[in-house]
């Protein structure tokens, strides 16, 4: 009971965050899971919490949509989180995330340097951020990071950038969830039920969520993405 009482309050923590970042959830379970649990279980624990996020961002933020960012960064994604998902179930962990570590820091402060810069808002750059970012969703579980750089440098309205991020992690959760299913990974009794108690949870912080965004300027938006981009990014670096 312990174990799902803290699963329910990492849940909610995560969801919070995830959701008004756009990116986060996976990042902030999947190590704190890993430490107890087999990592594919884990992946497919925080697979569907996060699945359940993304849900709550399109529901949330439906006024933000755009179809050409959607397409872009989707068709793209969805192939290259299956790819990565066949490769977590094959391959040992590998070094990639202190590579990614890196450019993420490196790519906040020039972002901080730059504030005026932005990507070209191209259907190239979109479908080059969905298959990065679907790749490590299905590797490392914690794509968002990636797809949330990509975003951030199209500098979008709030709405846009958190209905965007929602809905295209949505189809490449169920995707990286469907291949760890049919890989063999199940989730145990305890974890089941807090599986089961932790998805309500995630609706709460996606609120609170929402609550902050809607306080939040618009200038100072792309500023707090960067900020837990670059935690986002020490974390992979120093992360063993």
């Amino acid at each position: 009971m312990t174990q799902v009482i803290l699963l329910c309050l990492l849940t909610l923590v995560a969801s919070g965050i995830g959701t008004a970042t756009g990116f986060g959830t996976s990042t902030v379970m999947i190590p704190v899971m890993a430490l107890f649990v087999p990592l594919p279980t884990a992946l497919l624990f925080v697979g569907i919490i996060h699945l359940c996020g993304d849900i709550w961002k399109v529901l949330l933020f439906k006024r933000g949509l755009d179809w050409k960012l959607i397409l872009g960064f989707g068709l793209s994604g969805i192939a290259a989180s299956f790819l990565g998902a066949t490769l977590s179930l094959r391959a040992q962990w590998l070094p990639l995330e202190r590579i990614l570590g890196a450019f993420l820091i490196l790519y906040v402060l020039y972002l901080f340097l730059r504030p005026d810069w932005s990507l070209p808002k191209t259907n190239g750059t979109a479908l080059c951020g969905g298959f990065f970012s679907g790749l490590f969703a299905g590797f490392f579980g914690v794509g968002g990071a990636v797809r949330g750089a990509f975003l951030a440098a199209f500098n979008l309205p709030k709405e846009v950038y958190i209905f965007t991020s929602g809905l295209i992690a949505m189809f490449i959760d169920i995707t990286r969830i469907s291949r760890y299913i049919w890989g063999g990974t199940r989730l145990q009794q305890e974890l089941l039920i807090a599986l089961i108690l932790s998805i309500p949870v995630s609706l709460a912080g996606a609120y609170i969520a929402k609550s902050f965004l809607t306080g939040l300027q618009q200038k100072f938006f792309r500023t707090f993405v960067g900020v837990f981009l670059f935690l986002v990014g020490a974390r992979l670096l120093i992360w063993k």
